[in-house]
């Protein structure tokens, strides 16, 4: 898959190295030197990187964007981000476009109307995984779904559950969840049906909100008796 990322800072190196690890060709237009350094620190090749602004045409085409299958707009500036999207969707007609949400009162305006098929709303997204910290000890939201009520979570095998030691075709999942990957140390295996559950494993998981809630009672520690 071919990726502009438009900022290279903290959150759009970190993008960049995840998406370079799983093959991707990835371009990043950035032009401060501090975001810079960081793209360097993340280990984001030299020849991955365009110096340059996100919003300029030329530097745009110059990444690849008319062959581009997705734009992520990372910068820390809402303005510019909506710029990108905008250009991304409107002028190269990339199929998916990514921009992140610095200001929560700007929301509003990410959406399909200013190009942005995706938003990431860190704020929101902070709430969300402290609140389903607290509902789901076990569980922490990586990314919650921008339509509808899914979201991607781990799930951690407490020692004490139920599911330790059965394969997925014994245990009886929620309708509404699906088990996309399971790592063990540096190990991810994916699962199918003769998987064994493991303690102290970590679950990559879609699910919704009702499903979350028994993911949790599966694979979490089991209630302690009053």
């Amino acid at each position: 898959m071919k990726v502009i990322i438009i900022g290279g800072g903290q959150v759009g190196s970190y993008i960049a190295s995840l998406l370079l690890e799983k093959g991707n060709a990835v371009t990043v237009l950035e032009n401060k030197e501090k975001a810079l350094r960081a793209l360097e620190q993340n280990g984001v090749p030299a020849e991955n990187v365009l110096v340059g602004d996100g919003t300029d045409a030329l530097l745009l085409e110059k990444a690849g964007v008319r062959s581009a299958h997705a734009v992520v707009c990372a910068t820390g500036t809402d303005e510019t981000n909506l710029a990108a999207a905008m250009m991304a969707k409107f002028e190269y007609d990339v199929p998916k476009v990514v921009a992140r949400v610095n200001n929560p009162r700007n929301a509003w305006l990410f959406g399909a109307g200013m190009g942005v098929d995706v938003r990431i709303n860190q704020a929101d997204l902070i709430g969300h995984t402290v609140a389903d910290e607290m509902n789901y000890q076990s569980i922490m939201t990586l990314m919650r779904m921008s339509q509808g009520e899914y979201s991607i979570v781990r799930i951690r095998v407490d020692y004490h559950s139920e599911a330790v030691d059965k394969t997925i075709r014994e245990i009886r999942l929620p309708e509404k969840a699906l088990l996309i990957a399971i790592y063990e140390d540096e190990t991810m295996t994916i699962p199918h049906g003769e998987t064994v559950i493991r303690a102290g494993q970590s679950i990559l998981a879609f699910a919704d909100e009702p499903s979350m809630e028994e993911l949790s009672r599966i694979f979490g520690a089991p209630p302690v008796a009053d």
